[in-house]
């Protein structure tokens, strides 16, 4: 416990609860050579660090170490993860982003945190992952690693494109598709690239995060990382169109109607799709209507590899849901995926995915 967890819950609480010894002090003269955290390092199968602060995050991830609980961390050569739990304006800061991807590059997984009230009463990210959710994360089994070596992007969320300093053009997407994929990816054994549009969204651990915000940006984003990629997800609702004209002044209300110009944007997927030695390519169609056309017309004339392909404006399911289902098309074939927690959807789509991968490359190679 460091020495801020004890403000809050005595050492003697938690040793009466788990029957175990507490450990507080950075030198423990019970301990051979007084040096407890290396023995505690050689002994744990990995360290939980729950709730990790702000500054416990910012200490291991720079190197520091200066009580029992970073010193145990820097010197732990089995897994570390860590729990963050923290105001959500503190959650949010650049500094602590970039701490967490320091914390990533070395290997330290994350878990969380989950969004909800906290305890300062204000709402957002922040909240630690509830303790089955964090013991899940750590005991539970891995299931078949068949993305092994295997190198996957994903593109998800919305893009915006800005009118001027203050409005935005963009669409419902909530990002909970591409990143339930890019977990379930990781999950099977792949390195992710997780090219991302703005969301309100922890992302997976070990996912090599990129974020962007237009459209043009998300293109740079992919195109710059594509090549070694084996499989591209492009589960992103990217605009279309963006305004011919961002101005640098706040536009102000007009009487009467008003012309907004447009130009249309890159298409991502289409260009990614005709690249010399391109990915096996997944493209995402949201439709209200006509959907099968839609759909295959998609898988068609952009020269995909598979669509897939959910209803939206309907009662259930689309944008702004924890739950989905998907008709997903390839060349001579169709599946259905029936409603169901994103999370679980995302790994039977990509369970299709790897099968009709390892078809393709199969029929390449003989």
């Amino acid at each position: 416990m460091t020495a801020s967890a004890q403000q809050f819950v005595t050492p003697l609480t938690f040793q009466a609860l788990s029957g175990h010894a507490v450990h507080t002090e950075l030198f423990d003269v019970d301990q051979e050579q007084a040096m407890g955290h290396i023995h505690l390092a050689r002994w744990a199968d990995c360290v939980l660090i729950a709730p990790a602060s702000a500054n416990m995050l910012a200490k291991i991830a720079n190197g520091l170490a200066d009580d029992l609980l970073s010193t145990l961390s820097l010197a732990a050569d089995c897994p570390v993860f860590v729990a963050p739990a923290m105001n959500q304006a503190m959650w949010h800061k650049p500094v602590t982003q970039q701490n967490l991807q320091r914390l990533r590059q070395q290997g330290v997984e994350i878990i969380g945190p989950a969004s909800g009230e906290q305890a300062c009463g204000e709402l957002g990210l922040g909240r630690m992952m509830e303790p089955e959710l964090i013991c899940e994360r750590i005991v539970g089994n891995k299931g078949p690693q068949f993305l092994k070596g295997c190198k996957l992007m994903i593109t998800a969320g919305p893009t915006r494109e800005p009118l001027d300093p203050v409005r935005y053009m963009t669409n419902r997407s909530s990002g909970k598709m591409g990143y339930s994929i890019a977990a379930a990816a990781i999950e099977m054994g792949a390195e992710v690239v997780l090219v991302s549009g703005p969301v309100n969204l922890s992302p997976p651990a070990q996912a090599q995060l990129v974020q962007v915000e237009t459209a043009q940006q998300m293109y740079d984003a992919v195109l710059s990382q594509i090549n070694g990629c084996d499989i591209y997800v492009g589960a992103a609702a990217v605009a279309d169109y963006r305004p011919s004209n961002i101005q640098d002044y706040k536009l102000k209300k007009q009487h009467g109607q008003t012309m907004l110009a447009l130009v249309e944007n890159p298409d991502i997927i289409a260009t990614v799709a005709g690249l010399p030695n391109k990915p096996f390519v997944v493209g995402f169609a949201a439709e209200t209507h006509d959907l099968e056309n839609y759909a295959n017309q998609k898988l068609q004339y952009k020269n995909l590899d598979m669509v897939a392909a959910n209803w939206v404006g309907q009662s259930e399911g689309g944008f702004d849901s924890s739950r989905n289902a998907l008709e997903v098309y390839w060349q001579g074939g169709h599946m259905h995926l029936a409603m169901t927690e994103k999370s679980l959807l995302a790994r039977q789509l990509l369970s299709l995915i790897t099968e009709r991968w390892h078809e393709k490359n199969s029929a390449k190679n003989s």
